[in-house]
């Protein structure tokens, strides 16, 4: 079962292991095919999508997540995630 984080606020995220070498350093957004897409309606501010996000591309922004496009590769993996469905993945549009 996993556990699930509910904070009133962003600031009570625990914090995330180091990494190294990680998609900050590197814009890797532009060679995606799919976006994820939040609908801030259904988000219950749980954070797994910005804990499991590989490359730190889901930030906080006010009272709510954001993807920061430059750095998501389009993985899905926050989608998968995400326990209130969301996040859902478009086809990019080039």
């Amino acid at each position: 079962m996993k556990k699930k984080y509910s904070m009133k606020k962003l600031e009570d995220l625990p914090l995330t292991s180091i990494t190294f070498l990680t998609s900050e350093a590197n814009e890797t957004g532009e060679w995606r095919s799919q976006r994820p897409v939040i609908d801030l309606g259904k988000c219950n501010r749980c954070g797994l999508c910005w804990m499991y996000c590989p490359d730190m591309a889901i930030g906080a922004e006010g009272e709510c997540f954001a993807v920061v496009h430059k750095y998501c590769k389009g993985c899905g993996i926050c989608a998968q995630e995400c326990p209130q469905g969301a996040i859902s993945l478009v086809v990019e549009e080039r």
